[in-house]
């Protein structure tokens, strides 16, 4: 048993973006990738001597293979224990749930998160924090600047335990745990909810379906929904993880998860509907014939979230990113708490829920969460929906229509133009950039420019400054339109147009979205100069 000092030079690329390092899954096959990479995890983070990680992903192709590489590089940099899920399966909340669980000294977890998997598809590598939450920024430079520099990387020789089996094993001199992915979460959930009224509700007569979209999330849906709170077998769709996700695109969207959809607008559909993606981050809600948008879903579970038991007592303040809608500050206000706008990427949000000034945040990409871990989590989102539908003993429809006649809707929509060639993207931004001051004041169709901003935070917690997290035209009376580059592909530049257009509680709240976003959309699309800057005439993806 000896540890394998390879000499190694450093590979370009392997900078981590706003959810760790994401490649073609060729790329990280390539020998000695995984290996550069881990090794400056270790290195960025002043070693790994002495410390406890955990260890897992989404079950996404090369993940198995990936782990037994990481496993192996911890015990040779002196790492004394790693806790890994089962068949090397973890959800990111539950990975972040253990993270902060055993008070170890981070993890790092393997996911694309929604996008494809298979051996052409999509892979990635993320270091979380001991609080459980993404590395910040100055975590992720240090890995980088790691990368850069590297001559050597550490492995054992020993073989990486069997991590189908659970219990303990040693390799090393280092303890391996492999555990139930689902147990630990399916506990925390429990405390969480009023278990025995959403029972109450299923044993009503209450039917749903979750899509589980062939991902990580299917063993957590089996368990929590179908054996423990008694929804009826089938209510569970696509579970059974798969390396490829059944060939499918775990996106939690009305694009993508259009099985769900379909079975949701049928005649027959179920009272409830929500899909989660290939990490289990992520979802998406439906009522029947109904499709929730997620900044209406993150504005009315705040409005709700005090029929849950672990958000009885109030909240302390509610988080979005900028480009998720207005919609939930209208409700913090309503509240008396505290709204922030931060930028895309969750690891925004860990200062203000480790500092206590927020207990829900949420995104418009499908992501919403609370202080009980430091990721987003699709499952929970589904279980406080749940808990709200016991509670209130109303439809989805219901609680829906109640709400935008109290604070107005915000219809909202998102166009992503895929694979963009980056230097057109970039020129797209850079020039809107440089108009923003001389939009002010400018009429366009129905829409007079009230601002134009290029989104800067300031964390309220360490006084740390994010620039250049996005470039926003807003119009009088509260319709907006933002625009930012993706870091979240693996080839070209996705360009994010985010629409919103505002109406009044006393207008009409019942437009089909894409109706009501027309004049929006047009209008948009001028000012940025779509077709002549890209050649796109439409978006690859609305959302």
């Amino acid at each position: 048993m000896t540890t394998i000092v390879t000499p190694t030079q450093p590979i370009d690329g392997q900078k981590p973006g706003t959810s760790g390092l994401r490649k073609k899954t060729p790329v990280f096959m390539a020998p000695g990738y995984v290996e550069n990479f881990v090794q400056s995890i270790f290195d960025g983070i002043g070693g790994a001597e002495g410390k406890t990680f955990v260890v897992g992903g989404d079950g996404r192709y090369f993940n198995d293979s990936a782990i037994g590489t990481i496993i192996r590089m911890a015990a040779a940099n002196g790492a004394v224990r790693v806790i890994v899920g089962q068949g090397g399966l973890l959800s990111t909340p539950a990975a972040s749930h253990l993270i902060r669980k055993n008070k170890t000294d981070g993890g790092i977890i393997l996911s694309a998160s929604h996008n494809p998997g298979g051996p052409t598809a999509d892979f990635g590598i993320k270091f979380n924090i001991p609080n459980g939450g993404p590395a910040p920024e100055k975590v992720t430079e240090a890995i980088f600047a790691a990368t850069t520099s590297i001559r050597t990387y550490r492995i054992s020789d020993v073989a990486a335990p069997d991590l189908s089996v659970l219990g303990l094993s040693d390799v090393d001199g280092m303890t391996v745990e492999v555990i139930d992915p689902v147990s630990d979460y399916a506990e925390l959930m429990g405390t969480l909810f009023d278990f025995d009224a959403i029972k109450a509700l299923f044993g009503r007569g209450f039917t749903m379906c979750f899509d589980a979209m062939h991902a990580v999330t299917g063993p957590y849906a089996h368990a929590i929904l179908e054996k423990t709170l008694g929804a009826a077998p089938g209510t569970v769709i696509n579970g059974v993880p798969s390396p490829d996700f059944g060939g499918g695109h775990p996106d939690p969207n009305p694009v993508w998860a259009k099985e769900l959809v379909d079975i949701m607008m049928a005649e027959t559909a179920p009272d409830f509907g929500a899909a989660s993606d290939g990490d289990g981050d992520r979802n998406m809600i439906m009522g029947r014939g109904q499709f929730v948008s997620p900044s209406d879903s993150l504005a009315m579970l705040t409005a709700n979230a005090t029929h849950a038991p672990a958000y009885a007592q109030g909240l302390s303040g509610v988080a979005r990113s900028m480009p998720t809608s207005q919609a939930v500050d209208r409700v913090a206000v309503d509240l008396g708490i505290e709204s922030y706008e931060t930028p895309t990427g969750w690891k925004f949000f860990g200062n203000l829920l480790d500092a206590g000034r927020a207990t829900l945040c949420g995104e418009e990409s499908a992501g919403t969460g609370s202080n009980h871990v430091r990721e987003k989590d699709g499952l929970w989102a589904v279980l406080l929906w749940l808990n709200i539908l016991a509670s209130r003993d109303q439809s989805l429809a219901e609680i829906s229509a109640e709400h935008w006649a109290k604070f107005g809707r915000n219809y909202y929509a998102r166009h992503d133009f895929e694979a963009v060639d980056t230097a057109r993207a970039n020129d797209l931004v850079d020039t809107l950039r440089a108009a923003l001051p001389s939009l002010v004041g400018q009429t366009f169709g129905p829409f007079t420019v009230a601002s134009g901003t290029n989104f800067s935070y300031t964390d309220p917690v360490d006084g740390s400054v994010s620039d250049n997290q996005g470039l926003i035209v807003a119009f009088d009376g509260g319709s907006r339109f933002a625009v930012r580059l993706s870091g979240t592909g693996t080839e070209g530049a996705t360009i994010r147009l985010y629409l919103e257009s505002y109406m009044a509680p006393e207008g009409d709240l019942t437009l089909p979205v894409d109706e009501a976003l027309s004049e929006i959309v047009a209008v948009a699309y001028d000012i940025i100069d779509l077709v002549v800057k890209t050649g796109r005439t439409e978006p690859d993806v609305v959302t």
